[in-house]
């Protein structure tokens, strides 16, 4: 029976209630179709960066070299993940979660409207473009990333296997927009212009803010409209003026920043930053939790679920920092050491890309009908031992990459590896992706004190920034002329990822015991 018409102020019926996307609410519909554009826009563009920046003038690019493109890299996208803490904050106190997706898809479209421009203006003012482009993505994705995951876990108030399905089919929403805008932005980039890449991305950006401006209110009802209010009018209005005179200051304090590197008055090292920033993400995810434990008002109950929460942080930060190489040592070392000819055609190094985004595609549906028939049998795997195993998995991917780059060294660089090597990688990596990415998200709205969760959400993908900050650290040292670093590179990651899921299995039991009676 086809369900009724929902409408903001309908009493009939709830979205939560309604089935008829696939047998999902319909507003599950509309955020996975956002999301894709969202991640098309955002997937599109980050494969070309480290290429781009690392081109000679002469071929259109900036002319860096590696590990400083790699670093900006890694420190463009941890900011894109760190956004998320102020975001889901802004979101929860002031804006409300479908107010701040609305603002943030406005500012992502602008962003690559100026990375646009920036291919027109010259190469001393196109940086300048290009780096403002980059800003304010990074601020609007804070925006609205935590809070469109967070308005998927509302619309199953009810929790249970069926919110976790309905995670992992948003999340083939994601790598449906990374596959499609890296193949598109990809062949442009590489192949016509860098700025043709660059502009394609933004416009499915802009096709993802109409579709939300336009279909929201009558598929998601009332969810995301308010944020949650002190019954005091006068205490709610002073926690908003707090949270105003932050944003506002916050962004003061950017916009100088910007202006003093943009006039040449200070100079920013991306490599020292990177290594900065890396000790201070980690330190303010400590100082949140400290303060949420001591001052948060939570229950006993509560603050057991926020430290299993932290654990699962701690993990996750060590999983991305692995998987978050795809743009830097995995792209660098596809576009260098990769047999990419087929029949005649030279494929792009971006499109190695696809590949992750094309196995989460054909997985997610497996994944979703597993995690439903394991809960029809009563089997339930908890969420630390599906991150144990997507580390376990993401450790096998990049152990066959050692193989594959010390016969690059064995070669002296003069031999070009087979494309199975990184599309294999890539398989158990995506594995391990689907361990831990869409239940990590449903473990963030399960676990998360209710008015806390849009920042909990913002912690999770504050993990997600750390790992993107190391991975971009380390990234820039697959480089044709030092050969013996790059197997260095994939040891190391190796031996930290089973080393990791040593350690979290064998606190799976513990952590079981603090997540009793969570569904």
């Amino acid at each position: 029976m086809t369900p009724p018409p929902l409408h903001p102020d309908s009493s009939v019926s709830h979205p939560a209630n309604d089935r008829a996307f696939f047998g999902h609410p319909r507003g599950l519909g509309l955020l996975f179709m956002t999301e894709m554009w969202e991640r098309f826009s955002f997937y599109g563009l980050r494969p070309l960066l480290v290429l781009f920046m690392a081109a000679a003038l002469a071929d259109g690019g900036f002319g860096f070299d590696r590990p400083a493109a790699s670093a900006i890299v890694g420190i463009y996208a941890a900011s894109v993940y760190l956004a998320s803490l102020p975001g889901g904050w802004i979101a929860d106190r002031w804006l409300g979660l479908r107010r701040a997706i609305l603002i943030g898809a406005v500012l992502i479209t602008s962003g690559h409207l100026s990375i646009g421009i920036s291919g027109m203006a010259g190469a001393g003012v196109g940086k300048i473009f290009f780096f403002l482009g980059l800003i304010l993505i990074v601020l609007g994705t804070g925006l609205l990333k935590p809070n469109i995951s967070a308005m998927v876990g509302d619309l199953y108030p009810q929790g249970g296997a069926r919110r976790d399905a309905g995670f992992s089919i948003f999340y083939m929403g994601i790598n449906s927009g990374a596959l499609i805008g890296q193949l598109v932005t990809g062949y442009l980039g590489e192949r016509v212009s860098w700025h043709w890449g660059f502009g394609a991305a933004g416009v499915g950006m802009l096709f993802g803010l109409l579709l939300f401006w336009l279909k929201a209110r009558s598929v998601l009802g009332p969810i995301g409209e308010d944020i949650v209010r002190d019954p005091d009018p006068a205490v709610q209005a002073k926690r908003e003026s707090t949270v105003r005179a932050y944003t506002f200051g916050g962004l003061g304090v950017l916009a100088l920043v910007f202006v003093l590197a943009s006039a040449g008055m200070i100079t920013l090292n991306p490599q020292a930053i990177g290594g900065v920033m890396t000790f201070v993400l980690v330190g303010i995810a400590v100082a949140f939790f400290g303060f949420l434990f001591a001052f948060g008002g939570l229950t006993r109950d509560e603050k057991l679920r926020s430290g299993v929460i932290f654990v699962l942080f701690v993990f996750a930060a060590i999983f991305w920092a692995a998987f978050e190489q795809a743009p830097t040592s995995l792209q660098l070392f596809a576009n260098d050491f990769t047999d990419r000819s087929l029949f005649g055609f030279q494929i792009p190094a971006t499109w190695f890309q696809t590949i992750n985004s094309a196995f989460i595609i054909a997985f997610s549906p497996l994944f979703a009908a597993l995690w439903l028939l394991l809960a029809k049998r009563n089997i339930d795997l908890s969420s630390p031992t599906k991150f144990a195993l997507g580390l376990a998995l993401a450790g096998v991917g990049f152990l066959i990459m050692i193989f594959a780059a010390n016969r690059v060294v064995a070669s002296g660089g003069s031999v070009l590896v087979s494309p199975w090597w990184l599309i294999m990688s890539y398989m158990f990596q995506t594995m391990g992706e689907l361990f831990v990415s869409p239940v990590g998200l449903s473990s963030m709205t399960k676990l998360a004190p209710r008015r806390y969760v849009g920042q909990m959400m913002g912690i999770w993908f504050l993990a997600t920034s750390v790992g993107n900050l190391v991975a971009g650290l380390v990234g820039g040292h697959v480089d044709p002329t030092k050969l013996d670093q790059t197997p260095l590179v994939f040891t190391g990651t190796t031996i930290a990822l089973f080393g990791a899921t040593a350690i979290l299995a064998l606190m799976i039991i513990p952590i079981r015991r603090m997540m009793a009676d969570v569904r």
